[in-house]
């Protein structure tokens, strides 16, 4: 199974945005700077728009930027906006143990998700920024 990489993505195109608040970069720019390819980034900015953490302008001049500030930008807003559902799942198997196991695996599952995106959700876009520059 291939892993899921929406929400690095967006993370990362979104700490080189907040980096320039006042510029609009292009998807093509910031592909560039992550050494990915244009549409991937397009794709993930097509949901953090839709959940309004970026605006666009088209046009020849055009690009994205933050829609508001990066202290207000939690990595949990990231997360909703590119991931949106369960983390995780479980699976439907037939028998009667099998009913058993799964409302645990439900409960500590919800345990689990509800503790990350609480974690996620204490670390703005502009801290995180901030750790990655004082790493430099």
């Amino acid at each position: 199974m291939a892993a899921n990489t929406r929400f690095a993505t967006g993370v990362h195109a979104m700490v080189l945005l907040a980096a320039e608040p006042d510029q609009l970069q292009t998807s093509e720019q910031l592909a560039s700077k992550l050494d990915i390819n244009p549409v991937v980034v397009r794709r993930v900015f097509s949901l953090l728009h839709r959940a309004g953490l970026l605006e666009s302008q088209k046009g020849p001049r055009g690009g994205s930027r933050l829609a508001r500030s990066a202290k207000q930008i939690t990595l949990a807003d990231i997360y909703a906006a590119v991931e949106g559902g369960e983390l995780f799942h479980t699976a439907e198997f037939r028998g009667g143990h099998s009913a058993k196991v799964s409302a645990a695996l439900e409960r500590i599952f919800g345990a689990a998700e509800a503790a990350m995106r609480e974690e996620l959700d204490k670390t703005t876009l502009n801290q995180l920024a901030k750790k990655a520059k004082s790493r430099d």
